[in-house]
């Protein structure tokens, strides 16, 4: 076994839970800026309901003209722009999702790479101080995969939403909360937990 190997190994493995630690931060902060943006989408349907539902030629305001049609146009454009603000989000997440993606992804190449020279009882044994390198790997490929999979539920959710579904962007945001996997983020939050003083060494 070669030792060059394994403590070059060892850096990777580092680099990459400290780049998914902060990828990590960068993602929940970018989701806290969606909230608003979809309880905006939950109002803006409210108004575009009750919009629907009122008899604008029975009010005073039936002087006018196409007021009805002008203001639902101009509530469609509030939509158009709300919406367009995520997907804006969308984008920064496809960066946070594509960086923690490319380091999880080198580590693994790098593994595959040198297999012969990690032997595989000391791939699967545990320190007091350090976990198993088959325990990193696999908490990394986990992490791939959540952002991964929350990022693609999160887009064709998005691409669902629109001015004329009313109904539907009524319960975007519960819809946009029930997205959230908090079994899996607390995994890989205890994973960054057990490997912080792995990290620091």
């Amino acid at each position: 076994m070669s030792d060059p190997v394994i403590a070059s190994f060892h850096e990777q493995l580092k680099r990459c839970f400290e780049v998914l630690k902060v990828n990590k931060s960068v993602w929940e902060g970018v989701l806290i800026e969606c909230t608003p943006l979809m309880s905006s989408l939950g109002n803006l349907s409210n108004q575009i309901k009750a919009l629907k539902n009122v008899q604008l030629a029975n009010t005073p305001l039936a002087r006018f003209p196409r007021l009805q049609e002008r203001l639902h146009y101009k509530l469609s454009l509030a939509v158009d722009t709300v919406l367009e603000k995520l997907a804006n989000k969308m984008d920064a997440l496809q960066t946070v999702r594509n960086t923690i993606s490319q380091h999880v992804s080198a580590v693994f190449q790098y593994y595959e790479k040198h297999t012969d020279s990690l032997d595989i009882a000391y791939c699967v044994t545990r320190s007091a101080t350090c976990p198993s390198i088959s325990d990193m790997l696999e908490w990394l490929q986990d992490a791939d995969r959540h952002f991964r999979v929350q990022l693609l539920q999160r887009r064709t959710f998005l691409q669902m939403l629109t001015p004329t579904d009313v109904t539907l962007m009524e319960t975007a945001p519960k819809r946009w909360e029930s997205l959230q996997s908090p079994t899996k983020e607390e995994r890989i939050t205890d994973a960054l937990c057990q490997v912080s003083f792995f990290m620091d060494m």
